[in-house]
């Protein structure tokens, strides 16, 4: 391990950093299990790639946003310690590919001196806050929403609540009913409100995801109140922490919680919550996002458009009247997500006359600028135009949504990122009018997660395989028919047909020429394809699934030479479920750590949720020793009541749940905190105890 130096103002993240650096020496040493270890990095943004010996580091960019100053920090990083690539991910974060995992706590370091984070950008925590990119500029929306994404980033960032749930969890701030933002794919998606006496909420959505099996979500809240909406998101965290799957990682979402107890019975835990929540209501600074420094106010020279007919292209589909009077938006379409580091300098340098201080990526892996005016259009235009950055388009037809697939995921089954540009040139060259239709939209993923959000496209495809005699060929499942509705209200695309890979170019021919031939009177997409329903589309498509007429070519997969073969690895997006005796004791010395050092500083509700921690940690190792694998935390504590309280084995003063579940009956005082941490110590010592007993 190489040294590093930190030398950053917030202690805090400071000994974050120094904390990453000792547990992978640790690692390194063996004093570490590899699943542990792999369970922590995830949470700092550290991310297993399929080339072996390399990772993925993702940096956390709340709602998207970042300055000038910071993107030329991140292309520094790319090519000081990765590939010299940004890749724009749908959760508008940004990804930096083949880092060596010894090298990591230098670059967290090095981007926490801009103000650019890793942690939680990954693993089993609260996600990246995502929100309508444009948010605060946007012509439809009641108020900006930025501030409240950025309040709700700050609150759980390095909460005790969540930091080591079962799985994910992903909020998402819709700038106006369009919900450009999916409120309805979040585990809570958020709708602003405005009363007619100005008072400010949001319509809550709860419990939607993508994935293998996609779920909406459901309307909860018609209308929160905006000082309401932080205490409200952590009690339903606390909610999923305790009563969340935790061993079947493929059912450990939000969604499959309210398949499991109910949407009534959640909502009614949450409330059970509140008393125990650090603040019962949370005010949101409106000015914690300011608007960004203007381009100076100059007179633009003339510029000689090199091709007027793109040029107007371009108008009509990447530029937008802002709020703001007098000011336009520009999106930037950048193919694959992929900006190599050369390229984002010379972005930075090219945009800078002309646009205010702030980009925000996109949903669909895009770049908005904001404060254009008028007459700043041909200089930005042109300025794009040589840096290949000014196609016509953007979230149109011809703007096709992928996740990275077989190039660098563990789980890609199948090419997705040449697909992505084979079926975006289909579009511009076959089918250049509808570079102006937004109603359609889409998306690829390398396999059925969904990080391409195929799941929601109006034409999607997955990543898959099919066999052929003895042979395998990369394939894709063709969906149809998702999207947004609009107000939290979306659809999940339909499974219709599996055909070879190399075949997508034909699907995509053939449904939008069946579009375009047989929609009555300019419907939508989703008029269309429930007018003629789901067979339909599969008798249209079955000819391509036909197996008998394969050719050679279509064994290789695309952007591929060689003959196609499956292989999967092990996914990290969730983490792994740990349990290992010794390590699940670890933990809990550790958490009692955290717990000590936050009842030092005062931090009361923090002290007494790692005292909680504390005592699952203890008892689910306990309960291993008796081969009882609880698959939840709540399930931890009735079956340590049934195996050791009942039984004598373990001696307290009443049952586990009586003592752990004080939690969420009583205010996080200190008074409390005091008592509790004290009975999470001397709780930590009996199972240290009996365990030394079991091995004696």
């Amino acid at each position: 391990m190489q040294s590093f130096r930190t030398e950053l103002e917030n202690p805090i993240v400071e000994q974050d950093i120094i904390d990453l650096e000792r547990k992978i020496r640790a690692f390194r040493e063996g004093k570490i299990h590899d699943e542990k270890f792999r369970s922590l990095r995830l949470a700092r943004g550290v991310y297993g790639q399929r080339q072996p010996g390399v990772q993925m580091v993702r940096i956390k960019l709340p709602f998207g946003k970042v300055t000038f100053k910071q993107l030329l920090k991140i292309a520094d990083i790319a090519d000081e310690y990765g590939s010299g690539n940004l890749h724009l991910t749908t959760r508008q974060d940004i990804q930096i590919h083949y880092v060596s995992l010894d090298r990591t706590p230098q670059l967290w370091a090095d981007l926490e001196r801009d103000d650019i984070t890793l942690r939680e950008a990954c693993g089993n925590t609260v996600r990246n806050v995502t929100s309508s990119p444009a948010s605060g500029v946007d012509p439809q929306e009641p108020f900006d929403v930025s501030p409240y994404a950025q309040a709700t980033f700050e609150y759980f960032l390095r909460n005790p609540i969540c930091q080591d749930m079962g799985r994910k969890f992903k909020i998402s701030f819709s700038s106006s009913d369009a919900d450009t933002a999916f409120a309805y794919i979040h585990d809570v998606g958020l709708i602003p409100k405005l009363k007619e006496n100005g008072e400010r909420g949001f319509k809550v959505l709860l419990g939607g995801g993508l994935g293998a099996q996609p779920l909406l979500a459901s309307a909860v809240e018609d209308f929160l109140p905006e000082d309401e909406l932080i205490p409200y998101i952590e009690a339903i965290i606390r909610v999923f922490d305790r009563y969340g799957e935790r061993n079947n990682r493929n059912k450990a979402r939000m969604k499959y919680l309210i398949q499991k107890i109910g949407l009534d019975e959640v909502l009614r835990l949450a409330k059970e919550e509140r008393i125990a929540l650090k603040v019962k209501t949370y005010p949101i600074n409106r000015d914690t996002v300011p608007e960004p420094a203007l381009p100076a106010e100059i007179v633009y020279p003339d510029v000689e458009i090199s091709n007027p007919l793109r040029y107007e292209q371009w108008l009509a589909t990447n530029v937008f009247e802002q709020k703001q009077s007098a000011f336009y938006g520009v999106y930037i379409k950048v193919p694959v997500g992929d900006i190599p580091s050369n390229t984002a300098r010379a972005l930075v340098d090219a945009i800078k006359p002309f646009v205010g201080d702030e980009i925000r990526v996109t949903q669909n892996q895009g770049l908005l600028l904001k404060f254009v005016r008028k007459e700043a259009l041909p200089g930005l235009y042109e300025g794009l135009l040589a840096l290949d950055l000014a196609a016509p388009g953007f979230d149109s037809v011809a703007d096709v949504t992928t996740c990275p697939g077989t190039d660098t995921c563990n789980l890609g089954i199948s090419n997705s990122m040449t697909l992505s540009k084979v079926l975006e040139d289909v579009i511009y060259n076959e089918y250049e009018d509808l570079i102006f239709n937004r109603d359609i939209k889409i998306k690829i993923s390398g396999c059925m997660n969904s990080c391409g959000q195929h799941g929601l496209a109006h034409i999607g495809f997955h990543g898959s395989s099919l066999k052929s005699g003895l042979k395998v060929l990369p394939s894709v499942q063709v969906l149809l028919g998702g999207g947004t509705v609009g107000n939290g209200v979306g659809r999940a695309a339909e499974k219709v047909i599996k055909v070879p890979a190399k075949r997508a170019t034909h699907v995509l021919r053939a449904v939008l020429d069946d579009y375009k031939t047989n929609s009555v009177g300019g419907e939508t997409f989703h008029a269309y394809y429930d007018s003629k329903g789901k067979d339909y589309f599969y008798q249209l498509l079955k000819p391509l699934a036909d197996l008998s007429t394969l050719t050679e070519d279509e064994f290789v997969d695309w952007g591929h030479q060689e003959t196609f073969a499956t292989a999967i690895g092990v996914g990290e997006c969730a983490g792994v479920v740990i349990d290992l005796v010794a390590t699940l004791l670890y933990e809990s010395d550790e958490k009692l750590g955290w717990a000590n050092g936050a009842y030092a500083k005062g931090l009361w509700a923090d002290a007494i949720y790692h005292s909680y921690n504390t005592m699952i940690s203890g008892a689910k190792a306990l309960l291993l020793d008796k081969s009882v694998n609880s698959s939840t935390q709540a399930g931890i504590i009735r079956e340590f009541d049934t195996y050791y309280t009942s039984t004598g084995e373990i001696t307290i003063d009443g049952t586990f749940s009586d003592l752990v579940l004080q939690i969420n009956k009583n205010e996080p005082s200190e008074e409390f905190a005091t008592a509790y941490l004290q009975q999470a110590t001397e709780f930590l010592q009996l199972v240290k105890n009996k365990r030394e007993a079991v091995l004696s």
